[in-house]
């Protein structure tokens, strides 16, 4: 059996009682560590105290390059995959899912909070969001935009944009990417800012002149979602700009038509009025 388990957004007490039995009677536990930060890493020792077991952190290649060892181990035991978040919160647990099934092994999935549903804290209600974007961060040859056409389709129908924005964990150097021998070297892991993510995007906006948004624009910015620190500010993108929104992670949320309902609830993290404190 192959148990893939969310651990929520907070550290190593968010995982729910069912997560923890499935834990508890694997014989072996991999933690992924690469499609969110690992917040919850100086817990590790209390972590593996708490669950009772040994954990295995696994990075980008071992599950995208040696997932068929882990799902091998899950033919003949239990193995449980820990996700920070929700299990479907990215594409590769998917496909570890469909890998497992293909292979004839039994998954069980444990559900737990994620970005996309933690996010309703600002009062912007869920079911009035379009389609996610995610924002890569720039570099001096690659400025992709095509972000841009989700959020004008969003904002046309009146719809709130979440952006997931950019996590550079365990990424080859290029000179690493150009060797063809020796031992692969790193990029020191990145988390994109709210402030970058706001200054693309009005990059972006300055380039393609569709007026999709302004400095205007209303905007919530969260930075640690489920700890016990979060910080949600809301405000125009020239205002969020100046606000330091402290470790990562961050995301942004571009405000489309609101309710009353949903103004009154989001005037609480109003940067006039208030610092953003959840």
């Amino acid at each position: 059996m192959l148990y893939i388990i969310g651990l929520g957004l907070g550290d190593e007490k968010d995982i729910t009682l069912r997560g923890l039995e499935a834990v508890q009677k694997s014989q072996k536990v991999f933690i992924e560590a690469y499609t969110s930060l690992l917040s919850f890493e100086m817990y590790n020792l209390l972590q593996e105290k708490l669950y009772g077991k040994s954990i295995t952190v696994a990075d980008r290649e071992m599950v995208e390059e040696k997932a068929d060892d882990i799902l091998l181990e899950a033919t003949s035991s239990d193995v449980a995959f820990l996700v920070v978040g929700d299990p479907f919160g990215a594409t590769t647990h998917t496909d570890l899912v469909v890998r497992a099934k293909k292979l004839g092994v039994d998954v069980k999935v444990v559900h737990n909070a994620s970005v996309m549903n933690a996010i309703g804290v600002c009062g912007l209600q869920l079911y009035r969001y379009g389609e996610t974007v995610s924002l890569p961060f720039f570099t001096d040859t690659w400025r992709p935009d095509s972000f841009y056409e989700k959020i004008q389709r969003n904002r046309k129908l009146g719809l709130h944009t979440l952006c997931l924005l950019d996590i550079r964990v365990k990424e080859p150097s290029l000179e690493s990417l150009c060797s063809y021998r020796g031992k692969k070297q790193y990029e020191p892991p990145r988390f994109m800012a709210v402030s970058v993510a706001i200054e693309q995007l009005l990059e972006v906006e300055q380039m393609r002149g569709e007026n999709a948004y302004t400095e205007d624009t209303t905007c919530v910015g969260f930075a640690r979602l489920g700890s016990e620190d979060q910080l949600v500010v809301a405000g125009s993108m020239k205002q969020l700009l100046e606000v330091d929104f402290g470790l990562p992670l961050h995301c942004l949320v571009i405000v489309g038509d609101t309710h009353p309902v949903e103004e009154e609830m989001l005037d609480f993290y109003k940067l006039a009025k208030n610092q953003g404190q959840a």
